[in-house]
């Protein structure tokens, strides 16, 4: 891992591989080990690169009052340090509401998006009961150890054919969550409304879904595809939330397609 600082916050990233920038924004309670199967295998097309977001992996913790706006502010600073603007931005989950976030506010950083199983902020894609609910569980989570509540996030990452060496893999990296981290990362997604943003995206845009994705399902993925002009969506079979680990062959393949002819 390497670290720089961007505005007052040391930020953690890997960088592999030569070519377009391709930045990957891994999901809540994640870091960019999340992204491991396509920092092996994309390094030969592109210069890949994966953070550790504020308050995950090797980076700082933020104020717990920060917003999403803060992240992607962060973000754009990582980015313009490494050179790498404008880049292929890739999003998984709270990830990928980030990726329209810095294309909000930075539209010439971003070259093109991939919006894997995400949402437009959970303010924007799920009901107000159903936000209250997953902040609340968040809330009370990041007091507890990780061996009690971490186990059960699985059901709602991966199918139930899932091999227990992935299971494990993911278990391992959420476990090492921080607790000041996943409370700003909650509380900045719950209040996150990004469906204004949709119709105004104007570059190239692929929506990746696992098609048993059951903590954001393939409906609120096609409501997104409708939402952005000229937006395509590809159905992942054989995978849930984390398609790009769970069916990681099948995710390069659409990445690599997606992305051929900017290259």
């Amino acid at each position: 891992m390497d670290t720089v600082e961007v505005n007052g916050l040391r930020i953690a990233y890997q960088r592999t591989g030569s070519g377009p920038p391709l930045v990957l924004l891994h999901g809540i309670l994640g870091d960019s080990r999340d992204w491991r199967p396509q920092l092996e295998d994309l390094p030969d097309g592109f210069d890949v690169i994966a953070w550790d977001a504020p308050g995950c992996g090797q980076s700082s913790d933020p104020d717990e009052s920060v917003s999403a706006s803060d992240y992607a502010d962060w973000l754009a600073g990582l980015m313009d340090a490494l050179g790498a603007t404008p880049a292929h931005v890739v999003g998984l989950s709270w990830g990928g509401g980030l990726a329209l976030e810095l294309y909000q506010r930075y539209p010439g950083s971003v070259r093109s998006l991939i919006l894997a199983d995400t949402y437009a902020g959970w303010k924007g894609s799920l009901t107000p009961e159903v936000v209250a609910g997953r902040l609340a569980s968040c809330l009370r989570e990041s007091e507890m150890a990780p061996e009690e509540f971490i186990p059960d996030w699985i059901p709602g990452l991966v199918t139930d054919g899932a091999p227990q060496k992935l299971r494990d893999e993911i278990i391992a990296i959420m476990s090492d969550f921080h607790p000041s981290g996943y409370r700003a990362m909650a509380t900045a997604f719950a209040d996150l409304d990004l469906r204004p943003v949709l119709p105004q995206v104007r570059v190239p845009t692929l929506l990746v879904w696992g098609e048993d994705d059951r903590r954001s399902p393939l409906s609120a993925g096609r409501q997104m595809c409708d939402s952005i002009p000229g937006a395509r969506l590809v159905v992942l079979h054989g995978s849930g939330h984390m398609s790009n680990l769970e069916q990681p062959e099948q995710f390069n393949t659409e990445v690599r397609e997606f992305l051929r002819p900017s290259r």
